[in-house]
């Protein structure tokens, strides 16, 4: 029988944490703002709360991992041992760490804490992995840009080794996260825990031209020809550098970028055969990889997110539950998970690098299927009592919509009968965030989360 890999959640406050559990999740991971990648938004900033998290885990027999994955300059390592020695007393199961010093000295001092290597760190081949053994370690988080024939291969090769790779999440468009745009642009180090995911902002792109002193300059845009419908068709048919296709001339011009709140500010780009390096990446779902990354014997799955919402928490540990419970049970792959995974804020999804070239008819009935299921979050059960519930609203819904009750008991799709306020009168519409309404739902839909089917 197939060994159902871990599901690993990100767990950015303690809701979230008892959320990923509730849905499905085997294990967490958070960490202390000082010494891991997420300075802001991480109720785990404090050791009482820390201290609850790693024990609200283990009684319900779950793991707590904490992130600890800082690149630090020297003015950190001088406190670091000091710092972490209340966490290591709080048992977590184990620390996952980027920097190799940072490593030696905690091999050093607690031995037998487990150690697993932080993405970070861009382990992408065998010997790495087992470099990695050598030292100690017990599991090691392969690098992002790594295909599962690659990984198939590390499997192979190092098969006394615990592999942990990412299936959901914000993708960097940098090495494994390894980025310098926000530390360039705003003087906030992402490898200090500060980005401020510059990648992601609102970019406007210019054509350029070089003058007579080599630098960049724009061309005004009353000067520029150009038919938006001609250059997708044609970008479409040509725009690529793989296998025997023509690259697109275009490609190879220089252009300027304006970010939204920096008008004016026109910053230099150039595109190669390896992509443009100031753009946004899609965000990764590899859902329809669960399969076969439980048939390598990939022992952890692991979703991207300590800043993201409850409701990203419920839903992905619920999606990626069902997909590992179906490989494990050898059920065929079920496309609904993919336009269940669409209902959540994402920029476009991409399988990543886990599968280099996709087929046109591939692309089609991925997009297809992902269309099938579109919802929007819309409100948090919040108590239940006598066939009612109090729901905390979330977006606008209305009297005779189709809306989908997400609960650890399994999801029912059902026409909102009826509707009334906090003072108990009966209402059809119900505005954005803010208010709190009351529905008629089943005692067994405590912690549900509601959606409406768009």
């Amino acid at each position: 029988m197939l060994k159902a890999p871990e599901l690993l959640l990100p767990a950015g406050s303690l809701e979230k944490m008892h959320a990923a559990f509730d849905f499905g999740a085997d294990a967490v991971y958070a960490g202390q703002p000082r010494y891991s990648l997420r300075a802001r938004n991480n109720e785990f900033s404090t050791l009482d709360v820390l201290q609850q998290g790693i024990d609200g885990a283990h009684a319900r027999g779950k793991l707590f991992f904490v992130a600890s994955n800082i690149f630090p300059h020297n003015s950190k390592l001088k406190t670091y041992l000091r710092d972490m020695e209340p966490v290591i007393a709080m048992k977590p199961d184990a620390l996952i760490m980027a920097d190799p010093g940072l490593i030696m000295m905690v091999r050093e001092k607690w031995p037998e804490v487990p150690v697993h290597l932080s993405v970070q760190a861009n382990a992408v081949n065998w010997a790495d992995v087992k470099f990695w053994k050598k030292m100690g370690l017990t599991r090691v988080i392969l690098s992002r840009e790594l295909s599962l024939d690659e990984i198939e291969e590390i499997r192979q090769e190092c098969p006394d080794m615990e592999l942990e790779v990412f299936v959901h999440g914000a993708l960097c468009i940098a090495y494994s996260g390894r980025c310098l745009l926000s530390g360039y642009f705003n003087h906030r180090d992402p490898n200090q825990g500060t980005c401020t995911n510059s990648c992601r902002w609102d970019y406007k792109v210019e054509n350029a031209s070089e003058n007579e002193t080599g630098d960049l300059a724009r061309i005004p845009v009353e000067t520029i020809q150009f038919n938006y419908q001609k250059a997708l068709e044609d970008a479409n048919q040509s725009f690529s550098a793989m296998g025997d296709m023509p690259r697109h001339p275009l490609a190879d011009r220089p252009y300027l970028i304006e970010e939204s709140t920096k008008p004016g500010q026109f910053m230099p780009i150039l595109e190669d055969e390896h992509g443009t390096y100031i753009m946004n990446s899609k965000d990764l779902r590899a859902v329809e990889h669960v399969e076969r990354l439980a048939k390598i014997g990939v022992d952890s799955l692991k979703v991207e997110g300590r800043t993201k919402s409850l409701y990203y928490v419920a839903r992905t540990a619920q999606v990626y539950r069902r997909a590992i419970d179906d490989a494990v049970a050898g059920r065929p792959f079920n496309p609904q998970l993919l336009g269940e995974l669409n209902g959540l804020a994402n920029r476009g999804y991409t399988d990543g690098f886990y599968q280099r070239h996709h087929t046109q008819d591939h692309q089609n009935y991925m997009e297809g299927v992902s269309q099938a299921h579109r919802s929007q979050y819309v409100g948090q059960v919040l108590s239940l009592a006598d066939g009612w519930a109090e729901v905390e609203v979330k977006n606008r819904f209305a009297v005779g919509d189709q809306i989908e009750i997400i609960s650890p008991a399994g999801n029912e799709i059902v026409t909102l009968s009826e509707m009334r306020n906090t003072d108990n009168q009966a209402i059809n519409i119900i505005g954005g965030a803010g208010h709190k309404v009351r529905i008629p739902l089943d005692a067994k839909y405590e912690k549900a989360l509601i959606a409406k089917m768009l």
